[in-house]
């Protein structure tokens, strides 16, 4: 997805239209138009002018900038927008460990699955990270969408976890978030 794109969709969210957030940045009455013209890509937004959009729609300015430097950060950022324009396309699930048997003790890496569960019609293909902070990023994902799905957090709650990620990381539940993202304290 464009930066456009990332724009638009969370202009929307936040419920402002491109005049509000024209005007937020001192473009006048012109504001919606050049807003217009950087949500359909005609134009792209200096760095410095995204840094702004981000500082006004109240999100992570690694949210909106185009991938450069290849980090789990980035990564993350990645997987949330195709999880947010695509909602299903990821599945996570926790793998789980049997005591005494060893990891990788033959050449066969299949993950065993029956029919009747609710995989794609495709055999799915997973992976794992040796990368913690990635895999620790990876485990609290998996609990969002969890909660999600039980109604424990809302749609909206959702994605503001993902748009000001990691500020909003609590390591599951261990610490407090640098940026509070549920609507109300539990």
């Amino acid at each position: 997805m464009t930066i456009g794109d990332k724009i638009k969709k969370i202009r929307t969210f936040r419920n402002m239209t491109q005049a509000e957030l024209g005007a937020a940045l001192g473009w006048g009455d012109k504001g919606s138009n050049r807003l217009a013209q950087y949500e359909t890509n005609y134009r792209v937004p200096r760095k410095d002018l995204v840094t702004e959009m981000a500082k006004i729609l109240d999100v992570n300015p690694l949210t909106l900038h185009e991938p450069t430097t290849m980090d789990a950060s980035e990564l993350m950022e990645i997987l949330f927008w195709i999880d947010e324009f695509n909602p299903g396309m990821i599945n996570l699930f926790q793998l789980e460990t049997y005591p005494g048997e060893k990891s990788n003790s033959s050449d066969d890496a299949a993950i065993r699955y029956h029919d009747s569960d609710s995989w794609p019609a495709h055999s799915p293909v997973g992976m794992w990270f040796n990368y913690r902070v990635l895999n620790d990023f990876l485990k609290e994902w998996t609990l969002r969408k969890e909660e999600l799905k039980s109604g424990a957090i809302t749609r909206d709650e959702y994605f503001e976890w993902k748009i000001n990620w990691p500020q909003t990381c609590d390591d599951c539940g261990k610490r407090k978030p640098s940026k509070q993202w549920r609507k109300s304290n539990e």
